[in-house]
Formats: C-alpha cells, structure tokens, sequence
C-alpha cells in the first residue's frame, strides 16, 4: 500500500514539474510573439509615419504654391468702393472706370490698359465693390500711390487680397490700434505690422572726433624731439664710400627691384604699395 501511495506521489511530482515546465515555455512563447507583434508593428508606425511626413511636407508645398499663385494673379488688382451700380452692360462698366479714374486720378487710360474689370459679392443696398486688373503693373502702383485724390470724396480704393490676409490684417487692426494709442507710427504691410517708435528730433550736427591719449602723448612726443632737433649741435659724420654711394644706373636699379620682388611673396601679394 505504501508503494502504491510512493508511486502516486513521484507520478503527481512528475505531473506538477511537467506543469511548470509547460507554463514557463508558454509564458515564453507568448513573450516572442508580443516582441514579433511589436517589432511589426513599429515597422508599420514607422512607414505610416514616412507617409505622413511626406505628405504634410507635399501638402506645405502645395499650399506655398497656391498662395504664390494666388498673390501673382492679384498682384496688378485694385478694388474700388462706392461707384455706384449704373451700368447695364461689361461695357458700360470698362467705360464707369475709366471716367472714373480719369476724373478723379488725371491719368487716362484706354480699355486695352485693362485686363479685366468686375464686380464683387452679392447685390444689396449698398453698390458692391468693382475688381480691375490692370495690363501692367505700373498703372496700378501709380493709382496706390495717388489714393489720396479720393480723400473726403466717398471713394477709396485697396489692394486686392486674398480672403485669409483679410482675416489676417483684420485681426491685426486691433493691434494697431493699441500701438496708436501709445504714439507709436503703425503700418499693415500686406500680413504683417510694422511698428516704429515715437519719432524724436535729430540732429544733423556731425559728433566731433575725440582725442585720445595716445595721441596726444605721440604729439607731444614729436614736439620734444622737434625742439631737441633744433637744440641739437650739428656734427659732420664722415660716411665711408660705398656701393649703394655710388651711381646706380637705371638698367641695374630695375634688376634689383624685380628681383627682390620675385624672390619675396609678400612683396608680390602687396605690389600695388610699392607702386
């Protein structure tokens, strides 16, 4: 009976070792398929990452050029406001600006100096804006710069932007005006605000050189040895002959020159001081 109960005690042993070794081996079998889940997974983030990356920088692109695109096709636009709705044809409206703009501008101007001319937004009570490309660029910056002939008239014109730089320089109106407010001069140049300073009195007196103390002891220095020069007895040096004494003719002078100069990159490099 005791041997039967040995037998069943080594069989459970055996059974309980053989558990373990089971659950060690499936706790490391699922260890290796989490680390493979993983490292696939990585792999995957990591090439959806590459896309995205690439897209997002194709897409920057594309927005860059579009904006670019965009500026250039306004680039020769002015926007008119306050003309009234009178006209009943395209023609009637090239003819509308071009008495307009001849009336208030003095500038004449033929229908073949307008590309394009437009109104804008929808009808209401008040007469919508009218849109004119110009042929050439010039034409409209001579219009910007003469704005102020519609002063006190009810008219005024603006460039022609896009509608993110009108939200753009709408939300940078508040601004300015906050830099008013502090005297400060404030323009909206396009997208951004360019703030100056108060503006404070110059002066077109030019600052005279200061003196340094150097100087002043080399000149002092060169006064004393002036008036030790001239207290200074003269003496008769006797100089003994030689060669550089004697005549030198022009032919020999030249060689000793070029010489000096070919053998010396410094003397080459600095030619022009010598000269």
């Amino acid at each position: 009976m005791e041997e039967i109960i040995n037998e069943l005690r080594k069989i459970r042993k055996d059974l309980d070792e053989q558990k373990t070794a089971i659950e060690k081996n499936g706790e490391k079998v699922t260890e290796k398929v989490t680390q493979n889940i993983n490292c696939i997974l990585e792999d995957k983030f990591k090439l959806f990452n590459e896309k995205y990356e690439y897209l997002r920088e194709k897409c920057e692109n594309q927005e860059k050029r579009l904006y670019f695109l965009e500026k250039q096709a306004r680039k020769n636009n002015i926007v008119f406001f306050g003309i009234k709705e009178t006209e009943t044809s395209y023609s009637n409206l090239e003819s509308l600006i071009i008495n307009f703009i001849k009336e208030y501008f003095s500038q004449e101007l033929d229908r073949r100096d307008i590309q394009e001319v437009r109104r804008i937004g929808k009808k209401g009570e008040r007469p919508r804006p009218i849109t004119v490309t110009f042929c050439t660029l010039g034409t409209k910056i001579n219009l910007v710069k003469n704005r102020s002939a519609l002063k006190n008239t009810g008219y005024y014109i603006t460039e022609d932007y896009p509608q993110n730089i009108l939200e753009k320089r709408k939300e940078l109106q508040e601004q300015a005006r906050a830099e008013k407010e502090k005297g400060n001069f404030v323009k909206i140049k396009y997208d951004k605000l360019v703030i100056s300073a108060k503006n404070q009195p110059t002066s077109n007196n030019k600052r005279l050189l200061s003196t340094s103390p150097e100087n002043k002891i080399s000149k002092g220095a060169e006064s004393n040895s002036q008036v030790s020069k001239k207290n200074k007895p003269q003496t008769q040096i006797r100089r003994t002959s030689s060669l550089s004494e004697g005549i030198i003719k022009p032919g020999m002078l030249n060689y000793l020159i070029n010489k000096n100069t070919n053998n010396s990159p410094d003397l080459q490099q600095n030619n022009y001081v010598i000269q």
